[in-house]
């Protein structure tokens, strides 16, 4: 038993269902909004443009009737009043409302995902570049860190000289040892056996 609730202890303290619990709440709240978007913004545009295509007054009376049943009167008359309870129809604009909920939902997820890889992306591009040293230098040459694009030219401008740099080093180095090389004693008793066996 005390296993379990360890087990318990541990499956609840770990990050991701903290995440997960965040979440389901940002959701529901998301839902009220995307649902206040859909009711009070979005459904009185579509019902103009339906009253103007179809003649339909607004989602809430686009059925298609397949059994129509209708109102009983006191003396058991049918009224031209439609009883929706004991009818069969398609509820077109149910459907509609659900998938203008659904388009809306994926278009905000897929919008706040994209900015979140965005971010993640700029911050990979410059993440391990940024120390102290190239904080004041970013500054001294009065680039501010939220401009990503001048810190990567500066980022970038400063590796290409640095390169260069070590390039150049790099070659200083092969000549060096080229010289050393030439100074070097086996290399003078060669010259000297050289200028011997020429004369």
């Amino acid at each position: 038993m005390k296993k379990f609730f360890g087990e318990f202890k541990k499956f609840i303290t770990r990050g991701n269902v903290i995440d997960m619990a965040v979440g389901v709440t940002v959701g529901s709240a998301f839902t009220a909004i995307v649902n206040g978007l859909t009711n009070f913004i979005l459904k009185p545009i579509i019902n103009w443009v339906l009253a103007l295509i179809l003649g339909a007054d607004s989602l809430k009376e686009m059925f298609t009737f397949l059994k129509t049943s209708y109102v009983l009167d006191e003396a058991g008359n049918a009224t031209s009043e439609i009883d929706l309870a004991n009818s069969i129809y398609i509820d077109w604009g149910s459907f509609i409302n659900a998938v203008l909920n659904f388009l809306i939902i994926a278009f905000v997820l897929f919008s706040i995902v994209r900015f979140i890889n965005n971010v993640k992306e700029g911050k990979a591009k410059i993440k391990g570049k940024i120390t102290k040293e190239v904080r004041a230098e970013l500054r001294a040459a009065g680039i501010k860190l939220s401009d990503k694009e001048a810190v990567k030219a500066y980022l970038d401008e400063k590796e290409a000289k640095e390169a260069a740099a070590a390039a150049a080093e790099a070659a200083a180095a092969a000549e060096a040892a080229r010289i050393a090389k030439e100074n070097s004693t086996e290399e003078l008793l060669k010259q000297i056996r050289d200028l011997l066996a020429s004369k």
